[in-house]
């Protein structure tokens, strides 16, 4: 994927639900893995979820299990995370990124594997 866009971002009360999206103005094809990434001032950077564009795969962070879901539009050109049950400590700017070869459970989360990255989009939790 190639011009990765990110929006969607804001600020919600604890509890509140956001959809962030990505749009990617290049060719995606279907054996690449697509992922959000998140950056907390003051601390490293970290994956939230990823899935391959094949759909064959889907991985998250143990913090956002149950209450995060990763999709993909049928063009395969828009990436989504829906984001219920939000906690202060999902305040972060949201980034997304993608990368030519599919995701593998051991190593999703590695940010330099990844070629494509959004300009970030802030989501600010309050409690």
């Amino acid at each position: 994927a190639q011009g990765l866009v990110e929006s969607g971002g804001g600020s919600v009360q604890a509890g509140g639900s956001l959809r962030l999206s990505c749009a990617a103005s290049g060719y995606t094809s279907s054996n690449e893995c697509v992922a959000w990434f998140r950056q907390a001032p003051g601390k490293e950077r970290e994956g939230v979820a990823a899935s391959n564009t094949d759909i064959t795969g889907t991985y998250y962070a143990d913090s956002v299990k149950g209450r995060f879901t990763i999709s993909q539009d049928n063009a395969k050109t828009t990436v989504y995370l829906q984001m219920n049950s939000l906690k202060p400590e999902d305040t972060a700017m949201y980034y997304c990124a993608a990368r030519n070869f599919i995701c593998f459970s051991n190593s999703w989360s590695t940010g330099t594997d990844y070629n494509d990255w959004g300009q970030g989009t802030q989501v600010t939790v309050s409690s």
